[in-house]
């Protein structure tokens, strides 16, 4: 029979899989003898077993009430006690954090008898009546979905009549009458005076809140698997409202918004924990707690250090404080921003407590694209509209929206403006460029979020009121409405009215080499994490480039080549009416004539490009989209047309090309006359550009340059494509004096080329996966179509986890490209390989690339300091798996 329940003293962090990582924390907290409330957990399993079937497993609520036995005899407390009751918190916990996606149910088994109980043991009746309301709000919410504003509305109706100490022990009792009646009222049955039948069907809605609409969204931003479930934490209930020497509080060992050292984190005193998450009152720093009690504040600090050191990394807690008694009730490797795991990951290394290699595997490449985003250039910024707590650091400039529907509707940037969020916020978050919030602090449900998504935050900005309703929001005598323009500063907290500019960022100007490594301590981090990734990267990178200005940045920000220059871009502009006479001409003579012409440019911006990289290799893709692309549309064609003949006026030179466009119309042109079809069909083209490269790379070599170019083709489909085109172009480069050997391969792009790797590698010197027209024939979709059409559909259905032109389909488009690697090499030992499409700079799928065995990958020029560092992670993992595997 399976075990469904363990005791926390039976666990331990390494079993975050079966307990969740709430459970898994708070058994090992246990097992260093840190001050836990007794309790258990349910496992994931059971989650799993009661999603799958709409049933608890057979076994499990009596599993549950024999580890309850057990912490009631601990404790000598008993649930349902008219006496001395014991209160139990039931407290959701994924394998993966998910701060605020799933239900927490406190103060289970208070009843209309237990709340006596309650009153004399702690001598406040007042207390015990606000927690038994806390009780059936939450339970009448989480258990039965009743609207929480119901609720909110009549304790906010009776916090406006109560006295300056806040509602008395009969108006609270009186408010626990009328919650009972909303129960009633929804549910169609009393509120459950049952203790156990609380907590079992706590239990039940814990599990069911896995699959609710914003676990989904969340678990979808975040791509956590959907099949993992949730364990269940039941643990014995302690009161940090019970008074001035009671409280609660979140904290860090580290500053997660910058990372640097110290203890840092919220306090409210005579609070429960949900207050200060929720972010309903502004908290005070966790320094003033020294103040307020000395003792707890010692000894809070000295498990803080206890727990970095035991983790290895930044951790956070939330704790309570009972009557002078410190509990801790969670532990977790905390989020942090992009900067601050950065900074961490690097002090840690420094601090001796982690290795280089493990200080790589706590960063990622999508973290350093972040850091690479402008600041606000506040120099000539005008004063600040308010200043609230910068919960999460970035630069956002939008509209104000006050609704999450507000903001995910909207086609433009906006900032989602809350008196504080809750997680039924999360889509307007994510749709969002930034968050800004009235009350909360650093560690409420807005920050962490925020935090965990890159988005900037500020938060706790008391001088916001508010107006949902209205749409708007005041600042002394200044209103602020819906759809004006806010500029928010997640690292200052400051807010402006209107756009503020931005500036480059720190480590942006590090990598372009205008800032030292020692000027500023993220800057630091950066240049030794990313120096430590280069020295033990296997996999190159270079990048995507078709300028000689785009080649020098590339080369700046540690490009090792460029791996493609796409032609066609170089055929736009004043040039295209010479591809208007090469479309247009009559004839071989007219067609050498236009080529003629073209061949001096070509040359020129070759020459630019191998200027500009200079002893790297320099890949030049021939001509890959189809001709027509360089003549203006055909709808915008046959307009001018008809209304040239409307006017009664001949349409010259448009109607010549609205023949030629006709003539070359085709029904699916991404499948039609493009790549190498265009090169065999159209005589002299690829003749020419490749003359064009080889005279600009000979008189490079004449400069005293060491130029390495490169010929790629595209699209080919058959070897025999290719050898045709590679003997055209090595006649062409035997004639041109002076030029340096110039290897020839292919893009491998089509499902066939894959397929039949071995027998183009007879042929091609090198290969480079476009992954972008490889994934779209190999899964038959049409980018440009199918994206804005299904996709959104395919990600909330769980049939994608992430869109297969964001990360490689591994699966499928990844085992073609295992199979080529595999298959040329066999035929080509010396075989390059590398990939050019959009998947190249892709953090995710880098490490897929490594481990199949390419040699470098290419990207845009900004993304290749990212395409750098997750290439070190790719060789730091493969190398500890390689290890583990022994």
């Amino acid at each position: 029979m399976s075990k469904y329940v363990y005791d926390f003293i039976e666990g331990d962090r390494s079993q975050a899989d079966l307990l969740g990582g709430k459970g898994a924390n708070l058994a090992e907290m246990t097992r260093l003898g840190l001050p836990v409330p007794p309790g258990f957990t349910v496992t994931t399993d059971a989650c799993r077993a009661y999603l799958a079937t709409g049933a608890p497993p057979d076994g499990l609520y009596e599993e549950i009430n024999a580890r309850l036995r057990e912490v009631e005899a601990r404790l000598d407390r008993w649930l349902g006690d008219p006496r001395d009751p014991l209160l139990l918190a039931v407290r959701s916990g994924g394998r993966y954090s998910m701060p605020g996606m799933m239900e927490t149910i406190l103060d289970i088994g208070l009843n209309d008898t237990t709340v006596a109980g309650l009153a004399a043991r702690t001598g406040d009746e007042r207390f015990a009546w606000d927690s038994y309301r806390r009780l059936i709000q939450m339970f009448g919410r989480t258990v039965h979905g009743i609207p929480a504003d119901e609720f909110e509305h009549e304790l906010a109706a009776l916090r406006a009549t109560a006295g300056p100490d806040g509602p008395s022990a009969g108006q609270l009792r009186d408010l626990v009458d009328t919650y009972k009646k909303i129960f009633a009222r929804h549910v169609g049955h009393d509120f459950p005076q049952a203790p156990h039948e609380q907590l079992f069907l706590a239990v039940r809605a814990v599990f069911e809140s896995w699959h609710s609409e914003r676990a989904r969204i969340y678990r979808r931003q975040e791509r956590i698997p959907d099949d993992l479930g949730t364990a269940v934490n039941v643990m014995a209930m302690v009161f940090g409202n019970l008074g001035p020497d009671s409280g609660t509080g979140v904290a860090f060992t580290r500053d997660p918004a910058t990372g640097a050292p110290g203890v840092y984190g919220d306090y409210l005193s005579d609070a429960q924990g949900e207050d200060v998450v929720a972010g309903i009152r502004n908290t005070v720093p966790l320094t003033e707690l020294a103040r307020l009690d000395p003792e707890s504040f010692h000894r809070l600090r000295e498990i803080m250090a206890t727990l970095e050191r035991h983790y290895r990394d930044l951790c956070d807690v939330e704790f309570t404080i009972e009557r002078g008694k410190l509990w801790m009730l969670q532990t977790r490797v905390g989020k942090r921003t992009a900067a601050a795991a950065f900074v961490i990951a690097a002090q840690l290394a420094e601090e001796g407590l982690i290795t280089a290699d493990e200080a790589l595997t706590r960063i990622t490449g999508a973290q350093l694209a972040q850091l690479m985003f402008p600041a606000f250039d506040t120099a000539g910024a005008p004063e600040p509209l308010a200043v609230g707590v910068g919960a999460s650091p970035g630069a956002a400039v939008g509209r104000v929206v006050f609704d999450s529907a507000a903001a995910a509707a909207s086609t433009g940037p906006v900032i989602l403006v809350r008196p504080e969020t809750n997680p039924d916020d999360l889509p307007g978050m994510i749709a969002a460029v930034g968050v800004l919030t009235s009350r909360g602090g650093k560690t409420s449900h807005a920050a962490v979020v925020a935090r965990g998504m890159g988005r900037t935050c500020v938060c706790g900005a008391e001088a916001l009121t508010i107006d949902v309703e209205r749409g708007e929001f005041t600042v002394g005598e200044h209103v602020v409405r819906a759809g004006e323009v806010i500029s928010i500063d997640g690292t200052s907290g400051r807010i402006w009215l209107g756009e503020v500019p931005v500036q480059p960022s720190p480590v942006a100007r590090y990598l372009t080499g205008e800032l030292r490594p020692e000027a500023d301590p993220l800057v630091a981090a950066v240049h030794r994490l990313l120096g430590h990734a280069d020295a033990v990267r296997t996999l190159g990178v270079h990048a995507n480039a078709d300028t000689p200005d785009d080649a020098r940045r590339a080369r700046e920000l540690g490009a090792a080549g460029i791996g493609l220059c796409r032609t066609e871009h170089m055929f736009l502009g004043e040039r295209r009416e010479l591809v208007e006479r090469l479309i247009l001409a009559d004839g071989p003579a007219e067609v050498g004539a236009a080529l003629d012409a073209l061949l001096p440019l070509q040359r020129a911006d070759f020459l630019g490009l191998l200027t500009a990289m200079d002893g790297l290799p320099v890949t030049v893709r021939l001509l890959d989209p189809p001709l027509h692309e360089f003549l203006p549309p055909l709808a915008e064609l046959t307009a001018r047309v008809a209304g040239a003949q409307a006017r009664g006026e001949e349409p010259g030179h448009d109607g010549v090309l609205l023949a030629a466009v006709r003539r070359m119309h085709e029904t699916n042109p991404m499948l039609g006359l493009r790549g190498v079809r265009l090169g065999l069909v159209v005589p002299g083209l690829f003749a020419m550009q490749v003359r064009a490269l080889a005279e600009a790379a000979a008189q490079r070599v004449r400069a005293g340059g060491d130029p390495r170019p490169e010929i790629m083709v595209p699209l080919v489909g058959d070897v025999r494509e290719l050898a045709a085109v590679a003997d055209e172009a090595r006649r062409v480069l035997a004639g041109v004096p002076g030029a340096p050997e110039i290897p020839i391969g292919t893009m491998i792009e089509t499902p066939r080329a894959a397929l039949t790797a071995g027998d183009i590698a007879a042929e091609a010197r090198f290969f480079s996966f476009g992954t972008n027209d490889l994934t779209q024939m190999t899964w038959a979709f049409s980018r440009d179509d199918v994206e804005g059409a299904f996709f959104s559909t395919y990600l909330e259905r769980g049939i994608f986890p992430v869109s297969p032109f964001e990360s490689i389909d591994a699966t499928g488009v990844g085992r073609l490209v295992r199979l080529a690697v595999a298959e040329g090499r066999a035929a080509r030992p010396d075989l390059t390989v590398g990939v050019c499409g959009e998947h190249g700079g892709d953090p995710d799928s880098i490490g897929f690339f490594a481990a199949a065995g390419l040699d470098y990958v290419s990207c845009s020029p900004y993304r290749v300091p990212v395409a750098r560092l997750a290439a070190g992670r790719a060789a730091v993992e493969a190398r500890t798996e390689k290890s583990d595997s022994r």
